[in-house]
C-alpha cells in the first residue's frame, strides 16, 4: 500500500486526516437525517392510531399483498421489510394473533416457512391503505413538485444502489 495507507471502498487511499462535510454538504446530510428520523415515526403514529399497526407490520402485509398467492418465504418478506427475522417473527407472531397472516413450511423444502396474507389479512390492509397512503401524500408526495419527485427518486435510486453493492462493515 501507499506509505501506509490502505485503499477506501473507492480506491483511493484513505488518510488519517477525516474528510470534514462542507457547510452544504452538512446541510443536506442533516436534512435527510431528520427526513430518516422523523417520517418513520409520522408513518407509524398515523397507523398505530387509525389502523391499530405499526409500519412494520403494515409493510408485512404490503409485502405479503404483493406476492403470488400472498406468500412469501420468511427470509424474502425479511429482505422486503428491511428487517432481521427476528423482528420479522415476532410482527408475523403479533399478526398471527390476529388472524391476518398465516404460517407454514415450505412444500418444496421443509426447511423454510412461508407466511400468507389471509383474507381477513387482506381486508385490513386494504381498510387501513386509505389512510396510510393520505399521510404519505400529505408528508411527502404534496410537499414536492413534479420535478423534485422525479429527482428524489433518482436520489433514493443511486443511494440505495449503493447500500446493496457495499461491502459488509467489520463489526
Amino acid at each position: 500500500m501507499d506509505g501506509g495507507r490502505d485503499p477506501g471502498r473507492d480506491g483511493r487511499p484513505v488518510t488519517a486526516e477525516p474528510r470534514w462535510l462542507q457547510a452544504s454538504e452538512r446541510t443536506a446530510w442533516r436534512g435527510l437525517i431528520g427526513v430518516m428520523t422523523r417520517l418513520p415515526a409520522a408513518l407509524d403514529a398515523q397507523l398505530r392510531q387509525d389502523a391499530g399497526l405499526s409500519h412494520f407490520e403494515y409493510s408485512v402485509l404490503v409485502g405479503l399483498s404483493e406476492a403470488p398467492h400472498r406468500t412469501l418465504a420468511m427470509a424474502r418478506l425479511a429482505d422486503f421489510t428491511c428487517g432481521s427475522l427476528s423482528r420479522l417473527s415476532h410482527a408475523v407472531k403479533r399478526l398471527e394473533d390476529r388472524g391476518w397472516v398465516r404460517r407454514t413450511p415450505c412444500l418444496a423444502d421443509g426447511r423454510v416457512t412461508n407466511a400468507t396474507l389471509t383474507d381477513l389479512g387482506f381486508e385490513k390492509l386494504a381498510a387501513s391503505a386509505p389512510g396510510h397512503v393520505e399521510t404519505v401524500r400529505d408528508l411527502v408526495i404534496e410537499a414536492l413538485s413534479r420535478d423534485q419527485l422525479d429527482q428524489l427518486s433518482a436520489i433514493c435510486g443511486q443511494i440505495l444502489s449503493r447500500l446493496d453493492t457495499a461491502p459488509p462493515r467489520p463489526r
